[in-house]
């Protein structure tokens, strides 16, 4: 069911950098999120944009995407550019240290997004192995299935594949009682099971399809809480027919995509899913100001929207949940 809400941000505040892909929040407020030239960002003060303080807290010298804060403090971080790390935002921009930088010893590349279980064991999304970062376009259209989750042991060096033949793997999140993440397939347009106990374990199956955009990152801020859904755009029907086309078409038309400008639509979208797979809430606005919603976290009553594209982050009221 399709419970359609306007969602208006009202607030926005301009960092000093570009492309603000993923946003998390810790526990007094203050916002974290990476930017295009590598530094990882902490924002502060969301109520009123002309005094919000922002500081650097990290550098990766790579492209930071999708982030997990730890519960002792410590942010893990996806580089797009082919690691897994774990800085301290406490300790100056230059304490960073690589986790992974393969799996099963093939070297990584587009990491997309990372969550943490209580044990240390830490899971992660590989978007595709065919098209970089800057090629993201050619990889929804070509419609690869290259994505993979894949799972670090604590004290490993080294990922394990777990789960392989995603659609543009992206975000994921856990359950409420850690028994299984839901991963999101960008290209697919749903949201993917992962069972991790029971007698499924190991196995994924669809959780939510046929959803009105396409998912992004995942953020659930409580265990009681929903998992909320960035749509980065809403549905394309000649994408759809395109995906059913030979792979031969599908290679010509990302070829084609790549080479064309490209402007995000002004949709903005927001989903609240529970552990049933329910819809909870539809967010959205069009003709939005601010374009390509690639993330959302909640903290303090409001949503924070993260983007690839914008120079900054937008902040709305939350609806309360039903």
């Amino acid at each position: 069911m399709d419970r359609r809400t306007a969602l208006v941000p009202i607030r926005y505040v301009t960092l000093p950098g570009h492309g603000p892909e993923d946003v998390v929040a810790d526990p007094r407020g203050r916002v974290l999120t990476g930017v295009a030239d590598g530094r990882i960002l902490r924002i502060d003060g969301l109520d009123d944009p002309s005094t919000a303080r922002v500081e650097c807290v990290a550098e990766i010298g790579g492209r930071p995407l999708g982030l997990e804060l730890l519960p002792d403090g410590d942010l893990l971080v996806c580089d797009a550019e082919g690691a897994l790390l774990r800085v301290d935002p406490e300790r100056g921009p230059g304490n960073v240290r690589v986790l992974t930088e393969t799996a099963a010893g093939e070297r990584l590349r587009f990491c997309s997004n990372v969550v943490a279980l209580p044990d240390g064991t830490v899971y992660f999304t590989v978007s595709n192995r065919v098209h970089p970062l800057r090629d993201w376009m050619g990889d929804l259209v070509e419609h690869t299935g290259t994505g993979r989750l894949l799972r670090l042991e604590p004290g490993a060096d080294d990922a394990e594949i777990v789960l392989e033949g995603l659609q543009f793997a992206n975000g994921i999140a856990r359950s409420a009682d850690d028994s299984f993440l839901v991963v999101a397939e960008t290209g697919a347009r749903r949201l993917t099971r992962f069972h991790l106990t029971g007698p499924r374990a190991g196995q994924a199956e669809p959780f939510v399809e046929n959803l009105p955009g396409y998912p992004d990152n995942l953020w659930r801020g409580a265990p009681d809480g929903p998992i909320r859904v960035a749509l980065a755009g809403p549905r394309v029907p000649p994408l759809d027919l395109l995906h059913r086309a030979r792979p031969a078409v599908r290679r010509r038309a990302a070829r084609a995509a790549l080479r064309a400008p490209y402007r995000p639509s002004g949709t903005v979208g927001v989903l609240a899913v529970d552990d049933d797979g329910r819809i909870l809430e539809h967010l959205s606005r069009r003709r939005s100001g601010y374009r390509m919603v690639t993330s959302v976290c909640e903290t303090g009553g409001r949503l924070v929207l993260g983007s690839l594209r914008e120079p900054g982050i937008a902040v709305c009221e939350a609806p309360p949940t039903k």
